[in-house]
């Protein structure tokens, strides 16, 4: 038998729990109860029908009269709805959302009052959380000075603003609110796009951070670390951006004072060192010059038939002079401006062959100990200065054994990796050739082992040399794009390793064969010498012409280019890299235009220039250093001539 429609909504209301539904008379006394009424109000039907509605309202409530106010705004408005305290039987009290709407008759009477009551106590306690938590947050903010902390809305405009704001950009809240950010920005940063790209950024990778000036609203300055962070709903959409600015003028001015202080300094150490090196190379050039001097005075008062006397004083100033020149080289090794010849080398071999020269320079109370490892990878260094690098080592070894003890040449293959590399800036990963020199000695005190590399630093006394030292052997191999470490302990000796980047490729031809002898001129080769120096001119000029070369002059690249653009016959162009008016360069890349395929060498005492970099030589282009000799320049220019264009 159907069930009667009436029974169904009875039965509906009665099984609803999470509402309480129930009927009031006119006068608000309870006409019915559900189930959700007795679960949540915790009265059942029995103990509650018949009862006054206002018995679940707090006595605050029913002293302000708010239940007949309900009734009376349901009956007028036809509804009345409301959240607010209510009592259950046990006294305790719950959130609660109430709709109270009127019932009547068909005439318009009202007859009672439905109501619907729900429990949100647990909603607003999340609420009041959530709330509680926004308004700690709000003091925060608002209470932290030291930063400007505010948002952005998508387009740029301040939407919050705390007092640290206010503080360092000298703006109240009402002075900014609605405002574009970019009013913080220099005029020069507004032109530029700078406030632009921040929020482009941080809308792109979610962060911008920067430094730079922003203004304050009186227009002063001031030195800013800056963060955009983008803000998204939890759909992804962006909703605006924090911006946290800090004023770290203070700290900026710190970091100029104390670079300021450091460049002085170390302009100080500057000069003090030019000061030393002054007076180490004026002793040593002295000594050498007093050499060749009395050498060439000693050839102009000899007589031409005593040959003996002569021969002796040109081997005095030619051994001075060659001294001068190793002197000088040495001088650029240390400042990395020397113009290095490279060429494929042995390690191994290049120790064996320097074995008798170590032996003759340490003396009998040193052992000498090579450890040699096997499959040493080739390396591309200048040979004689990594000679002259290995000799000096050795020599500062000896001095620091007076009593005599064991120096110790080991080479080897090693891996500098990414970790090493980290320490170093100047140090490239790779594959790299290690030669070590060691000795028992003395060692190096730890305040002075940081400084051992610095231009002139020495602990010997004055008159030992021009105290260039390790400095040298430094400014080489960093010339040669290699690694320098030194490790030492007081009375237990020292290690200096140097390393050189492994050579891969095939060793190419060897064409300074400076000592070997070379055919003369052919017939009719010119060669057109350009150099400022008179004395250099004259002596090159005389070489070239006793090898049998016409040979012409120019003493300034205008008077080069002039001989260039002529008909005059030219095989080669041999001209100075520093002239007074434009680089010899400059005067080879013309010489090319009008003459291509024109041979072109080079000559140099000072390599600042836009030939060498990075102490090597371009492809195809041929360097003679200064100073150079008869058989150097002979070699080089017959070498250069009769290799085909």
């Amino acid at each position: 038998m159907p069930v009667p429609t009436d029974e169904r909504y009875r039965l509906l209301v009665e099984g609803i729990t999470d509402y309480a539904i129930y009927m009031l008379d006119p006068e608000g006394v309870i006409s019915s109860w559900n189930s959700g009424a007795a679960r949540f109000k915790g009265y059942s039907a029995d103990e509650i029908l018949g009862q006054h509605f206002s018995r679940f309202y707090t006595e605050e409530d029913r002293a302000q009269g708010l239940p007949a106010t309900a009734l009376r705004t349901a009956a007028e408005e036809g509804r009345f709805e409301r959240e607010g305290w209510r009592v259950r039987k046990d006294g305790t009290r719950f959130w609660a959302h109430v709709v109270i709407d009127p019932i009547r008759d068909k005439d318009g009477q009202i007859i009672g009052f439905a109501k619907i009551t729900r429990d949100l106590t647990e909603r607003r306690e999340a609420q009041e959380a959530l709330r509680r938590s926004e308004e700690q947050f709000r003091l925060l903010v608002q209470g932290v000075t030291d930063y400007a902390l505010y948002m952005l809305d998508p387009h740029g405009c301040v939407s919050s603003w705390n007092a640290g704001a206010e503080r360092i950009k000298g703006y109240a809240a009402s002075d900014v609110m609605g405002k574009h950010f970019s009013r913080f920005y220099t005029e020069e940063d507004q032109a530029a796009g700078v406030p632009a790209k921040g929020l482009a950024t941080a809308r792109q990778e979610g962060r911008w951070e920067t430094e730079g000036w922003r203004v304050r609203k009186d227009g002063s300055r001031f030195w800013a670390h800056v963060i955009i962070d983008a803000i998204r709903s939890e759909d992804g959409e962006l909703v605006g951006f924090a911006k946290i600015t800090r004023d770290v003028t203070e700290r900026r001015n710190a970091e100029q004072a104390l670079e300021e202080t450091r460049r002085a300094l170390f302009q100080s150490q500057k000069m003090e060192a030019v000061g030393q090196l002054t007076g180490g190379v004026a002793h040593d050039f002295n000594n050498l010059l007093t050499v060749i001097l009395g050498g060439l005075d000693t050839i102009a008062r000899s007589k031409l038939t005593d040959t003996v006397r002569i021969n002796r004083a040109l081997h005095m100033a030619r051994h001075a002079a060659e001294r001068a020149a190793a002197l000088t080289s040495r001088l650029l090794a240390f400042s990395r401006q020397q113009p290095l010849e490279p060429t494929p080398c042995d390690l191994n071999a290049l120790v064996r062959e320097m074995t008798d020269l170590l032996h003759r320079s340490l003396g009998e109370q040193i052992e000498l100990e090579g450890v040699l490892s096997p499959r040493l990878w080739p390396v591309e260094v200048d040979q004689n200065h990594l000679e002259s690098a290995i000799l000096n080592l050795a020599v500062n070894a000896r001095d620091a054994m007076p009593a005599g003890g064991k120096l110790t040449i080991e080479t080897a293959n090693t891996y500098l990796d990414e970790a090493y590399a980290a320490k170093d800036a100047e140090v490239v990963p790779g594959q790299y050739v290690m030669i070590a020199v060691s000795d028992t000695g003395t060692g190096i005190p730890a305040d002075h082992l940081g400084r051992v590399f610095e231009p002139f630093f020495t602990t010997k006394e004055v008159g030992r040399g021009t105290g260039l030292g390790l400095s040298m052997v430094y400014g080489f191999v960093k010339q040669s794009g290699g690694h320098v470490a030194i490790y030492s302990e007081e009375g237990q000796g020292t290690s200096v390793k140097l390393y050189f980047p492994r050579f891969i490729g095939e060793t190419p031809f060897d064409r300074d064969a400076a000592a070997e002898e070379r055919p003369a001129a052919s017939e009719g080769e010119v060669v057109l010498v350009v150099e400022d120096n008179p004395d250099v001119r004259a002596y090159s000029v005389m070489i070239l012409k006793e090898l049998g070369y016409h040979v012409i002059e120019a003493p300034t690249a205008q008077a080069a280019l002039a001989i260039l653009g002529s008909n005059q016959r030219l095989d080669l162009l041999f001209t100075d890299v520093v002239l007074p008016d434009q680089s010899g360069r400059v005067v080879a890349d013309e010489a090319q235009k009008v003459r291509p395929g024109l041979k072109v060498l080079f000559t140099t005492g000072y390599s600042r220039n836009a030939i060498v970099h990075h102490g090597r030589l371009d492809p195809g282009v041929q360097l003679l250093p200064k100073p150079f000799t008869f058989q150097q320049l002979a070699a080089r220019v017959r070498d250069l001539l009769d290799t085909s264009a």
